[in-house]
């Protein structure tokens, strides 16, 4: 069982790490090989529509000066991939709607690469706005054919300061339980 985790936060360590980092517990107790990868100061850049993707259909993107390829890499050899964003003016940030435009091409133009693999969404927030960023991260894995992970509410984590989310009892507890729910899973897909 392998599982890879995307932090779109444009801060390290940050309170969308703390949530996937607690996803990733049962799944390591589990026994799977887990990777959280940050993607702040990367510096991704959006999907340019150039199509070249579709014509090589060689599982990369043609931009080749950020860390976007390792990431579809990763995917496509993960059996469950986590996306994790704050929520930036009721959505996801520029980071991860820049992965997610360009893993998608990708994907689609090589036979969608991801379909069928666990997918779940992960977003901490200051307040308020965070069911739109859940909603967009759901939406890469449900356009990308993949099976999406559910907790006991929305995978939502409330935290106002940095490090603040580990105090919101019920999004900590909304985490664990979906760890172990995409455990649960892949060991059936398994069997």
């Amino acid at each position: 069982m392998k599982v890879v985790a995307l932090c779109g936060s444009a801060r390290k360590q940050g309170n969308t790490a703390l949530l996937l980092k607690t996803v990733l517990v049962p799944l390591t107790e589990a026994g799977a090989e887990t990777e959280l990868i940050e993607l702040a100061k990367s510096e991704i850049r959006g999907c340019m529509a150039c199509y070249v993707c579709f014509l090589e259909k060689n599982g990369t993107c043609v931009l080749k000066k950020d860390i976007v390829n390792d990431c579809i890499g990763k995917m496509a050899a993960a059996d469950a991939i986590l996306l994790g964003s704050p929520t930036y003016f009721a959505d996801v940030s520029s980071e991860m709607k820049a992965l997610i435009d360009r893993c998608g091409m990708v994907s689609q133009a090589n036979g969608d690469m991801f379909r069928r693999k666990l997918g779940a969404a992960v977003v901490a927030a200051r307040r308020a706005g965070a069911t739109r960023a859940f909603d967009t991260m759901n939406h890469f894995f449900l356009a990308g054919q993949m099976i999406v992970v559910g907790s006991n509410n929305w995978n939502i984590g409330i935290g106002p300061e940095m490090g603040d989310v580990v105090d919101d009892e019920e999004g900590m507890k909304t985490m664990r339980l979906l760890g172990e729910n995409m455990t649960w899973l892949l060991k059936k897909m398994q069997a």
